[in-house]
C-alpha cells in the first residue's frame, strides 16, 4: 500500500479542490506521489487545472519601486500577517526593495548587499528576526528596465506605499510621453494582478510546462476513443488554448473582456503616433508555492488515510 499521510491529502484538496476520498485515491493510485496525484486528478477532470500558484500560502509583502526607467520587486516572507504588519518588518521591505534597483536580479547578489546604517541585507534580516522573534526569509527578486519608455508600478491592496500581498512590474518601451504611457502601464499592471499571466507569449511558456499539459490533454483525449489522428487534433488544440489564456498577449483584457491585450497595445501606439512595445512583466503573489505549516488536522481526513 502507498504511504502517504492526512497531511497529504489534505494538502492535495487544499491544491486541487478535490474531494477528501478523490485525493486519498489518487494518492494510492500514484505511489504517494504529490504531483503525479495532481495530474491523475486532473485527467480524471475531479481537479482544477494549476490553481496553487495562485494561492497566498505563506505570509510577508512584496514590495516593488522603481528607479528613471528601471522597475524592481522583491519578496520578503515571515510567519503571521501579523509580523507583516510590523512598521519594522515594512522599513525593512522597503530599503530592500529600493536596494534592489541597483544590484542584479540575484538573491545572493541582494543579501550580500550594503544595508543602510552598517552591514549587509542579510545581517539586516538576522537581526530583525531576533529582534521581531519571528523567522523571516528573502524569497525572491526580479528587476526589469528599458532604454527608452517608463516602468510601471502596481500593488493590489497595498499594505503600505510600495508593497502589498501583489506586486506588478510592467516596461514599455516607446518615444510616447510619460502622459501616454503611464495610464496604459497601469491598466496593464491591473490586469496583470487579476489575470495572472504565466509569460509575455506563448513562445515564451516553460516548455516543461507546456510537456506537462499535453500529456495531461492526451490521456484525457484518449479516453474520448476516438481515432489517433482525432486524438492528436484535441490535443494541439488543447495546448494552443492553454498558450493563448496564460500568455499575456493573448490574454482578453479584463477591463472591456474582449480585446487582446496585443491589440490594446497597438491601439495604445495608434493613438500615440509612435511604438510602444511591451517588453516585460513581473509579477509577484505572496506565497506562490508555499504551503503553510499546519499542525492540526481534520478528523475526517486522517480518517480517510486510515481507511
Amino acid at each position: 500500500m502507498a504511504e502517504f499521510s492526512a497531511k497529504d491529502v489534505k494538502e492535495l484538496r487544499e491544491r486541487t479542490g478535490a474531494g477528501m476520498m478523490d485525493s486519498k485515491k489518487a494518492l494510492q493510485e500514484n505511489g504517494g506521489d504529490m504531483e503525479a496525484a495532481v495530474d491523475w486528478l486532473r485527467t480524471k477532470g475531479l481537479a482544477a487545472a494549476a490553481k496553487k500558484a495562485g494561492r497566498t500560502a505563506a505570509e510577508g509583502l512584496v514590495g516593488v519601486a522603481v528607479s528613471g526607467t528601471t522597475g524592481a520587486a522583491v519578496e520578503v516572507n515571515s510567519e503571521t500577517d501579523f509580523v507583516a504588519k510590523n512598521g519594522q518588518f515594512q522599513d525593512f521591505v522597503g530599503k530592500v526593495t529600493e536596494i534592489a534597483l541597483g544590484v542584479d536580479a540575484d538573491l545572493d547578489a541582494l543579501k550580500a548587499a550594503d544595508y543602510p546604517g552598517g552591514g549587509t541585507v542579510e545581517e539586516k534580516l538576522t537581526a530583525n528576526i531576533a529582534t521581531i522573534g519571528e523567522n523571516q526569509s528573502l524569497r525572491r527578486v526580479g528587476r526589469i528596465g528599458v532604454d527608452q519608455g517608463v516602468v510601471v508600478p502596481y500593488v493590489h491592496n497595498a499594505a503600505a506605499p510600495g508593497m502589498g500581498k501583489i506586486g506588478v512590474l510592467v516596461a514599455l518601451e516607446s518615444e510616447a510621453g510619460a502622459d501616454m504611457l503611464e495610464p496604459l502601464g497601469k491598466q496593464l499592471a491591473m490586469h496583470i494582478a487579476a489575470a495572472s499571466p504565466m509569460a509575455l507569449t506563448g513562445a515564451d511558456l516553460d516548455p516543461d510546462t507546456i510537456e506537462r499539459e499535453r500529456a495531461i490533454a492526451k490521456e484525457k483525449a484518449a479516453e474520448s476513443g476516438k481515432p489517433d489522428n482525432i486524438v492528436e487534433k484535441m490535443v494541439e488544440g488543447s495546448i494552443a488554448k492553454y498558450r493563448k489564456e496564460n500568455a499575456l498577449m493573448s490574454q482578453i483584457f479584463v477591463m472591456d473582456n474582449k480585446t487582446k491585450i496585443e491589440d490594446v497595445v497597438a491601439q495604445a501606439a495608434k493613438d500615440a503616433g509612435t511604438g510602444i512595445v511591451l517588453k516585460d512583466f513581473i509579477r509577484f503573489q505572496l506565497g506562490e508555492g508555499i504551503e503553510k505549516k499546519e499542525e492540526n488536522f481534520a478528523e475526517e481526513v486522517a480518517a480517510a488515510v486510515g481507511a
